[in-house]
Parts: structure tokens; C-alpha cells; sequence
């Protein structure tokens, strides 16, 4: 595919994904037509019938995303949204101090928040590295709350595909329920889409029926072009949902990224009627933090998304500041 990697470069990074795509399957039907070329069909068959407008510039993201922030926010900050924000937290551990025990014991505050507060609706999910998938699984107690993983070499995805695979698998086998794993930032910078797409497409087959998300790491892709560009490919290759940020690198989560990939899900949704989930993480420290992220999801996307089910929050700082304000006491649960 040298012909595709070497024209999606030679583009002007104002070019919709879509055209690329549609160049580079046309170049390459009609002069190489006896390959096979499976990344440029399902463009072909998918993208292409579904247009995808050009992305906003980074001035008109950062306008739209302040006028929403000063028009909305505020309307939104209420109890029943606190509990529905604290619902939609993935509760996550993902530090080189973890053991067995530390992730047993954060495990336990999930249990015991069920026992001490059994008229509020738990976190979403407990986000872990993968060899600690059993773990939770063997001491979560609870039901409705996910087991989500990181894996493929999280957080910066350099690392062989074999070991991404074999790594995802072991986790599903250990109890995963969902998989959250790391776009190839670097393969996508230089314009790789094909093996972008493949790798995304080989760990969604490894995950079955369980919720693939992918982090776009937005703070390194930069731009709303690159940024639209990376959830699209995503989204076609088998992503459950979309991720901002992995929480490693700087900056991680923001609203302009967010507002972004909200609108390149609702897009997706009106040309297929499927539902993307949407997840910002990284950075989200404080109530407020959240409800500017709800009140985009909200605006962009509409009701039928504020739910655990297509709306996430990656955070550990928040739980016990979000169940304080919530209870209307200081709370260190978590």
C-alpha cells in the first residue's frame, strides 16, 4: 500500500479523510487492480457512501466551545447531574505502585459504596492494567459495574502487534468486560492509516461482544483536522467508543477535542444509525471539569447519550468529590 501512504502525505491536511480515501481506492483499481486491497474496499463500501463533512478550523471550535461553556454549564450543575456524573465514572487505578493487594482493597470501596449508599447507582467501571483483570473480577461484588483494561501497550502503543493481541486476550480470559486501548498516534502522524486501521480492527475481533474503546491521545494529534480524522478511522475500524486522552501525556482531555469528536460521532450516527460512546479522561479534577464535558455530550449529541452506556468519565480524583457534593459532606471513599 506505498502508493496510499505515500499520497495520504502528499495531501493538504485540509483534505476530508474522505477524498483521500476515495483517491487512493480509484488510483488503485484502476492501475493495480489484480491486489488486494481490503483497507481502500471498506473505505469504498463505507466511508465514501457516507459523507463526512470537513473538519471545523481550530478558531471555530474554540469559539463554539466557549460560547456553549458560558451559555450551558451552569444550567447543568444539579444534583440529579452530579449522580448521573458519578454513574458514568470509570473508576481507575493505573499507577506503577499497583499490586495485588492495592488493587483488591480499591476494589472493596466499590463493594462498600453499594452497602453504605445503596439509593445512589454505583460507578460505571473499575479501570485496571490488565494483569489485574482477575483480581477485580474475583473480588467485585457488585453488578452493573464494568471491568475495563487497558491494553496494546498502553499508554504510548509502541509495541509489537503480536504482544498487543496476546496481551487483550489475556485480560477477556482474566474478566475484562471492556478494553480500552491506544490509537498508533505515531503510525497516524505519518500517515499509516492502513496499518492504523488494521491493528484497531485485529484487537476489536479480540474483544468479541466486550466494548472496544479507543484513546486518540488528542493532545498529541493537535489540530480538530487530525483529531476528526483519527475518530473517523476509529469508528470504522470497530471502536465501541472514543477516547480522548490517556491521561499520560500533556495536554490531555479538553473541551475543544471533545466538541470535536462529539460531532464526528453524531455525524457517524446520522449516516448509520449506530451509537458511539464518547469518553474524556486525563485532567478531569473537579465537578465543573465534568459538567463542561456532560454539557457538550448533551448539546452535540442530545439526551440519548447520557447514559453509562455511550458516556464515560476516566478519573479517580473525582469520584469522592463528586459523592461529596452529592451527600453535601466531605466523603473519602475512594
Amino acid at each position: 500500500m506505498n502508493f496510499m501512504k505515500k499520497n495520504y502525505k502528499i495531501m493538504s491536511e485540509k483534505t476530508p479523510l474522505v477524498s483521500v480515501c476515495t483517491l487512493a481506492y480509484n488510483h488503485a483499481y484502476k492501475e493495480l487492480n489484480t491486489l488486494s486491497l481490503p483497507i481502500a474496499e471498506k473505505c469504498a463500501n463505507e466511508i465514501i457512501s457516507l459523507p463526512i463533512s470537513p473538519a471545523m478550523s481550530d478558531e471555530e471550535v474554540a469559539a463554539n466551545v466557549k460560547k456553549l461553556i458560558e451559555e450551558k454549564v451552569e444550567k447543568n450543575n444539579t444534583l440529579e447531574v452530579k449522580k448521573l456524573l458519578f454513574n458514568c465514572i470509570d473508576l481507575t487505578t493505573l499507577k506503577c505502585t499497583d499490586s495485588e493487594e492495592s488493587v483488591m482493597a480499591f476494589t472493596e470501596k466499590v463493594n462498600e459504596f453499594d452497602d453504605k449508599y445503596p439509593h445512589l447507582k454505583n460507578v460505571a467501571a473499575i479501570c485496571v492494567y490488565p494483569n489485574f483483570a482477575k483480581i477485580v473480577s474475583d473480588t467485585l461484588q457488585v453488578e452493573n459495574v464494568g471491568i475495563a483494561c487497558v491494553s496494546g501497550g498502553f499508554p504510548s502503543s509502541q509495541t509489537f502487534q503480536e504482544i498487543k493481541v496476546a496481551e487483550t486476550a489475556m485480560a477477556v480470559h482474566d474478566g475484562a468486560t471492556e478494553i480500552d486501548i491506544v490509537l498508533s498516534v505515531g503510525k497516524f502522524l505519518s500517515g499509516d492509516y492502513e496499518s492504523v486501521c488494521d491493528e484497531i480492527q485485529e484487537l476489536k475481533s479480540v474483544c468479541g461482544e466486550r466494548h472496544l474503546k479507543v484513546i486518540l491521545e488528542t493532545g498529541t494529534l493537535a489540530t480538530a483536522e487530525n483529531i476528526k480524522k483519527a475518530s473517523i478511522l476509529s469508528i470504522y475500524s470497530g471502536a465501541d467508543f472514543i477516547k480522548t486522552s490517556t491521561g499520560k501525556e500533556s495536554p490531555a482531555a479538553t473541551p475543544e477535542a471533545a466538541y470535536v469528536m462529539c460531532h464526528t460521532i453524531k455525524e457517524y450516527y446520522q449516516k448509520t444509525g449506530r451509537k458511539i460512546g464518547f469518553k474524556p479522561a486525563g485532567g478531569i479534577n473537579t465537578v465543573h471539569d465534568a459538567l463542561v464535558y456532560y454539557t457538550i455530550v448533551k448539546e452535540v449529541l442530545g439526551e440519548e447519550w447520557l447514559t453509562n452506556k455511550l458516556f464515560r468519565i476516566g478519573t479517580s480524583r473525582l469520584a469522592n468529590i463528586c459523592l461529596s457534593e452529592i451527600l453535601g459532606e466531605e466523603i473519602k471513599l475512594f
